[in-house]
């Protein structure tokens, strides 16, 4: 029977197998050298910001100008855009903890001084609760725990808790928004005037379901429990108002609590909820997280899954509503490696990145079923969900194949996004034409990823979470109501006990034929690494016989009934 100590609460999960020193050498200058082109990437993106942003909240490297987006976050329609808000510095909260990994300790310690005495937040500015909170409370804490980790030293000069008092005075300006009939929170919240009059009711299910991690951890850091307690309660209204097939749709209101958008997934407006469900049980050690991700983990797997694919489901009937790939989904395999599944993560994985090699990038949207780019949703925003997931699998495997993945992901970026004024959005992948933007979760996360996929030493010395925006914070025992004393005791070793229960685990717990060279190694396995090159590149199909041989199981693969390969096994 599957139990919670056995799920792979760490990326530092290690695999037994054999390697060859020769190869080990191959792959170590490779890493070395995509490491130091990340690192260009980095400080690209970077200096640009300083130069022709900062203290504005993000980059538009054409033009070489900023601006304050904070407020346009979320914000489709741009409604109540102030006139006064001259931004909040969102690129640099948001690259502190990515300036750390990097080792950049004096551009670290100059970003914490600078927000030290000029961040304020008593501002007339209204902002996206879910946004501010995984950008500017998450980056905020995040770089006080690292700043007051011994082991980085990344401040030389004197600390005094500057950011965590920053993230507690925006903390607290979250707490009017929770003040709601059903307790889940208001999607947008005013800085200087709480919710405003009129404020629209409609949230999402990530956008309210997934601020505990940051909200938890200021309560930990602070001793005030409010935090804390109002991000819980949100979530255990929105998972009682689940349906009975343990699905929740994509849009809510928070006065009525009716579902407005029945249709869900694991893609946008709830991919999050299921990811912030399996790290706060990391984080915190709260059975009920771990009960509440276990069932909507299965029920994902019975109502989404086909084959490595992931449709959407009307949360009632559990009947499929849109057959499409949106990019969100890619952070879904990484989230399979936590839980132990990564047979079924690199399944999935692979389509995402042969559809990063069909395009360039990956695009915001794809109709399986139409076999085409959504007429409207043709971008690709500097995204790093697939980089997020490629790390994690890598991490799990050591299968270089994942550097490949990695290298071509850089060189697209490279070619496609670079410009001379930092990386630009992608506003059409079909002709690859340019927007005037560079988020601030490129720096936050794609560049951070894909410099851990090549450089795993910062992950190494700490077991580390990282939030949704990819900002890291420690796993601490005294932050844990119980769990097993060896979690806190290092890297993690795979264990065959740690399986899931029968039928329950999104495809069959295989493993390919051994790689080893050495017979004595013969009986050692490994999983996912079986990288068999498909009969059928693009994975249109009118038969089995098209279909070649599945990469993660080394079986025939079949063709379904929408025309995709894969190894078809409706639960």
């Amino acid at each position: 029977m599957f139990r919670p100590k056995h799920v792979f609460i760490c990326f530092l999960i290690s695999f037994a197998f054999f390697i060859d020193p020769s190869s080990q050498h191959v792959d170590d200058v490779k890493k070395q050298q995509m490491r130091e082109k990340v690192r260009e990437m980095f400080y690209h993106a970077y200096d640009n910001y300083m130069t022709y942003a900062f203290p504005h909240d993000e980059l538009k490297p054409i033009t070489k100008s900023f601006t304050d987006s904070l407020s346009e976050l979320g914000n489709l329609k741009l409604e109540h855009l102030p006139t006064g808000y001259n931004g909040s510095a969102v690129t640099l909260v948001e690259s502190l903890s990515s300036l750390a990994i990097l080792g950049n300790k004096t551009e670290f310690e100059k970003g914490v001084l600078w927000l030290s005495e000029n961040l304020k937040f008593d501002v007339d500015v209204r902002v996206n609760l879910f946004e501010c909170n995984i950008r500017l409370l998450g980056g905020l804490i995040s770089a006080h725990l690292l700043a007051i980790d011994p082991t980085n030293r990344l401040i030389q000069g004197s600390y005094d808790n500057q950011l965590l008092r920053l993230a507690e005075d925006l903390g607290k300006r979250f707490l009017p928004a929770f003040e709601t009939p059903t307790r889940i929170p208001y999607a947008w919240i005013n800085f200087k005037k709480g919710v405003m009059e009129n404020e629209t009711t409609e949230t999402s299910t990530s956008g309210c379901g997934s601020l505990i991690l940051e909200m938890g951890a200021l309560s930990r850091l602070t001793g005030d429990p409010r935090f804390e307690s109002a991000a819980l309660r949100a979530l255990r209204q929105l998972w009682r108002m689940r349906s009975s097939l343990d699905l929740l749709g994509t849009t809510l209101d928070v006065v009525t609590g009716e579902w407005l958008e029945y249709s869900s997934g694991i893609g946008a407006g709830v991919d999050s909820f299921y990811e912030y469900l399996m790290k706060a049980y990391i984080l915190f050690g709260k059975e009920d997280y771990w009960q509440m991700f276990r069932s909507a983990y299965l029920a994902s797997q019975k109502y989404f899954r086909y084959g490595p694919w992931y449709h959407e489901a009307n949360m009632w009937s559990g009947k499929p509503t849109y057959w499409q790939l949106t990019s969100l989904q890619a952070f879904w395999p990484g989230l399979q490696v936590l839980v132990g599944d990564v047979a079924a993560a690199n399944s999935s994985h692979r389509e995402f990145f042969h559809a990063w090699e069909k395009f360039g990038v990956i695009p915001e949207r794809y109709l399986l079923d139409h076999q085409m780019i959504h007429p409207t949703e043709r971008y690709y925003p500097l995204r790093p969900e697939l980089a997020e997931s490629t790390f994690y699998l890598y991490q799990a495997t050591k299968d270089p194949w994942y550097l490949d993945v990695g290298e071509a992901m850089v060189k697209s970026l490279n070619r496609y996004t670079k410009v001379a004024g930092g990386f630009a959005s992608v506003r059409d992948v079909t002709t690859m034409q340019l927007e005037d933007h560079q988020h601030s979760f490129f720096l936050a996360e794609t560049c951070k990823y894909l410099y851990l996929l090549f450089d795993d030493s910062f992950v190494a010395k700490r077991n580390y979470i990282f939030t949704t925006e990819g900002h890291p914070i420690q796993v601490m025992s005294s932050w844990h109501e119980k769990l097993p004393e060896s979690y806190f005791s290092g890297n993690w070793t795979f264990s065959k006990s740690g399986e899931w229960e029968s039928g329950a685990s999104a495809l069959s717990m295989k493993v390919c034929p051994s790689v080893a060279p050495n017979s004595r190694l013969r009986e050692q396995h490994r999983e996912s690494v079986c990288h068999v090159p498909d009969q059928k590149i693009d994975h249109k199909c009118w038969s089995n016989r098209e279909c070649g041989v599945d990469a993660t199981t080394c079986r025939q693969r079949s063709c379904s009934e929408v025309g995709f390969c894969g190894l078809w096994n409706p639960l």
